[in-house]
């Protein structure tokens, strides 16, 4: 039989073998682009946005204003900031009674317009309801079986149905106005009228939930432990208060 001296230690298993340089270099790229990725796409965007909208405002100024011709260069962004500038003095004035006075002229002018009704009606009811702040969000984020009986998605209740909808519901229903997004493009999606009942609330917020939904499931609220909901916000105000 073996016997140990009190002074050694028995021995145990060798640690596992450090990764090679290869591996290293494989994790620290890894790290990289997910760093560098997001900020080059986000920089790209702006200067392409920036470039399309110097493009169409920029010609309509005259040569002797831009500042090209007395610097030398062309300063990108000018006409972002020209944009800018000219949508605050139209919105200024168009509060005002002479020019509430010109929009509803032109709007009655654009409604008599066959075509062209239709182009401005529908552009004006997208951004309005794009920079709508009140009634427009989502409420909360919930589960649904789409697009059969047996298979969940995760979906937005944005508000209760109104007007035929509700009004042509069996008696009692409660139905939901629940929008679906696609995966990767939530911008995309169906507009479904689910019945409250079928709706299961999710703990996680409406933000939280897009991201689910952005990364495919890749990306939960609670990264540690993902099946439980995330954390609360310190910074948020309680519920039961």
């Amino acid at each position: 039989m073996t016997t140990i001296h009190p002074n050694q230690n028995p021995k145990i298993d060798d640690a596992p073998p450090r990764p090679g340089i290869l591996a290293r270099m494989r994790g620290n790229f890894l790290a990289g682009l997910i760093v560098v990725v997001p900020m080059a796409l986000t920089g790209w965007l702006v200067w392409t946005v920036t470039g399309w909208i110097d493009g169409w405002v920029l010609p309509l100024v005259p040569d002797r204003y831009e500042p090209k011709q007395y610097i030398g260069i062309e300063l990108r962004g000018l006409g972002v900031v020209i944009f800018l500038l000219f949508t605050v003095v139209v919105g200024w004035l168009a509060k005002g009674l002479l020019g509430r006075s010109l929009v509803a002229f032109g709007e009655r002018l654009v409604n008599r317009t066959p075509v062209v009704r239709s182009i401005y009606g529908g552009a004006k009811q997208i951004v309005e309801t794009a920079l709508s702040q009140t009634e427009q969000s989502f409420q909360r984020a919930v589960l649904v079986q789409y697009p059969r009986t047996g298979i969940w998605a995760i979906a937005f209740v944005s508000t209760e149905a109104k007007g035929e909808v509700r009004d042509k519901a069996p008696d009692g229903l409660r139905i939901q106005s629940v929008f679906l997004p696609t995966t990767p493009n939530p911008t995309s999606g169906f507009l479904l009228f689910v019945p409250e009942k079928d709706l299961i609330t999710l703990d996680m917020s409406v933000e939280d939930a897009a991201k689910l939904v952005i990364s495919a499931g890749l990306v939960y609220p609670n990264s540690k432990n993902p099946t439980l909901p995330p954390p609360p916000d310190p910074e948020s105000p309680s519920k039961s208060g």
